[in-house]
């Protein structure tokens, strides 16, 4: 069954909006866009249509950036022992091996990396990796996508003359680690304009910071774009401001001159068509981010960073391996969760979603949790055992902060870290009822009634009649979208279907052919909208949806991709 949706129409500053059309000349419609994105007027409008590399901040502007760029320069000039550490995620991996890569460049001293291995150390620098790296000499640590909640590990590698470098971008606690430097402009106290990078956005910052210290070309540094990108992507952080430009070059590099492991992962995939945002969450990200999930994330790193053609074959070869076996048990674990949910009659009403159960793969339990937010669109938690203690992982719905209702859960939990919409926490068997009970007194006190139900958000209301090349031309300049730049979904109204046209595709789809006005004819697809057909062949309704190019027998032409339909006058 379909959860029905609210339809919510952004709010844009008017006098924002008439400033842009004044200034810009295009449909009122598109200057909406702008000002629903915070752009006001011709100069900032320039800048997000035609992002450059000239608009990314000075590195040296982030708190520690001095000093982290002098330690290193220092280490590789008496020949130290360097250790590159990161997370075993898609962002953890990329921003190990645009770091680690772009080291090995300039320096032939001793360099290593380090992916703490998901079941045998978890999330974050471990004591494993710090010992490995003091029983081995190295005399420098630099953590990439993690370590600004790991103070008394990162106090325990100085106290072993480890100089510790942080690079996250996660939310600092009060108490932030005692390291050799810290760069996280998320810091209360650092001026860096941009809060937002990636944690492989950050190593990037740092190898720019690096490159531009030792007077070196900048293209040292956009070399690795398109791992940048790919983390930006993956990641799902704001796809504004200077992620903007980073994400717009790595998508350029992407396309036309991409990393081999890049490229093979594309190639292994079938995908042949220009490569979007959405291609490289839905279809590269998977493919990197099996390696962690199903077995060793080294193996992604090691793609990135393999020069062997032949050696990058079999590296991509098994990541496709890992992420087919990581599909069938995801499918299967939502279907034993579905099952669990569908049977709990006590669960009726609750606010929120924890489900247990010992036997779960670690590694899809994520995955698991963002799939039963579709069907029970509530904050969720699920939950498995991994070596004696329960770990799990948090997805939440539009507007809710999961990230601090779990912070109030914190007496119960042994680790725990996240950002807004997603989170992971650790904690005893014997802890996992009462933090159930206490997760759902929280989410039941702080969730408002309207956050239960799933929203689409509204950019702006036209006329089918608008929907021509020229404008159709201007949207696509708002690319790359993302969060923060979403494609925009427009509203249209009094629409009926065009002479029985409009029919149901394989069982479950929709496919439009409506007109407004008894002209300006559009056809479209909507996806898992059958249940909408009686609607559509019987009365008037709204329409949201989207516009995009279909290819068809060599000739392109505009359709849209219908997200929801309302019967005209309920909304």
């Amino acid at each position: 069954m379909r959860l029905e949706k609210r339809w919510t129409l952004k709010s844009a500053d008017e006098q924002y909006t008439q400033q842009l059309s004044e200034q810009l000349r295009i449909h009122p419609a598109l200057c909406r866009l702008l000002a629903v994105r915070g752009i006001a007027d011709f100069e900032s409008a320039k800048a997000f249509f035609r992002p450059k590399l000239s608009h990314l901040h000075d590195p040296f502007l982030m708190k520690g950036m001095k000093r982290a760029v002098e330690r290193i320069t220092e280490a590789i000039e008496w020949h130290e022992r360097i250790m590159v550490y990161g997370d075993y995620d898609v962002d953890g991996t990329t921003a190990v091996s645009v770091v680690y890569s772009f080291l090995k460049k300039f320096y032939d001293g001793d360099l290593a990396y380090y992916i703490p291995h998901r079941y045998r150390e978890g999330y974050g620098v471990s004591k494993a990796g710090i010992d490995h790296a003091h029983a081995n000499g190295y005399t420098v640590l630099i953590t990439l996508d993690c370590g600004i909640k790991s103070a008394e590990l990162i106090g325990y590698a100085q106290s072993l003359g480890i100089d510790v470098i942080v690079c996250d971008h996660h939310m600092p606690d009060n108490n932030p680690p005692v390291a050799y430097a810290i760069l996280n402009p998320k810091q209360v106290d650092c001026k860096y304009p941009y809060k937002e990078l990636s944690g492989c956005g950050i190593g990037f910052k740092l190898i720019q910071a690096l490159a531009m210290h030792w007077k070196k070309d900048l293209e040292e540094a956009y070399y690795f774009l398109d791992l940048v990108a790919t983390s930006i992507a993956a990641d799902i952080v704001p796809l504004d401001g200077e992620n903007r430009v980073l994400a717009y070059y790595g998508l350029k590099k992407v396309n036309e001159d991409p990393s081999l492991g890049i490229k093979t992962l594309k190639e292994l995939a079938g995908v042949t068509r220009t490569l979007c945002v959405s291609d490289l969450v839905f279809v590269i990200g998977p493919r990197v981010n099996a390696a962690g999930r199903m077995d060793d994330a080294r193996k992604a790193v090691d793609l990135f960073i393999e020069p062997d053609p032949e050696k990058i074959i079999a590296l991509a070869d098994a990541l496709q391996s890992d992420n087919y076996d990581r599909k069938e048990i995801d499918k299967t674990i939502t279907q034993e969760a579905l099952a669990l949910l569908q049977g709990d009659i006590a669960g009726i009403g609750k606010k929120a979603t924890v489900l247990y159960q010992s036997h779960w793969h670690k590694g899809v339990v994520g995955i698991v949790a963002s799939r039963l937010i579709d069907h029970y669109y509530r904050p969720t938690i699920v939950l498995t055992l991994s070596n004696d203690k329960v770990t799990g992982s948090a997805r939440s719905v539009s507007g809710f902060n999961i990230y601090d209702a779990i912070h109030e859960c914190r007496d119960l939990l042994e680790n725990y870290g996240g950002h807004f919409y997603a989170a992971g926490m650790t904690l005893k068997p014997e802890q996992v009822q009462a933090f159930t009970a206490k997760f759902e007194e929280v989410v039941s006190r702080t969730i408002t009634p309207d956050m239960l139900i799933p929203e689409i958000e509204i950019d702006a209301e036209i006329n089918f009649a608008d929907i021509k090349p020229a404008f159709y031309n201007i949207i696509k300049q708002f690319e790359p979208f993302g969060p923060t730049n979403l494609r925009p979904v427009f509203l249209t109204r009094n629409v009926r279907d065009w002479r029985g046209y409009s029919r149901i595709v394989k069982e479950q789809h929709l496919k439009f052919v409506v007109h407004q006005n008894e002209r300006d004819v559009v056809d479209g697809i909507g996806f898992g909208l059958a249940d909408k057909y009686e609607l559509v062949a019987n009365e008037p309704f709204d329409i949201l949806y989207t516009v995009e190019e279909n290819e068809h027998n060599g000739a392109t032409r505009l359709q849209i991709k219908v997200v929801d339909v309302k019967r005209t006058g309920t909304i």
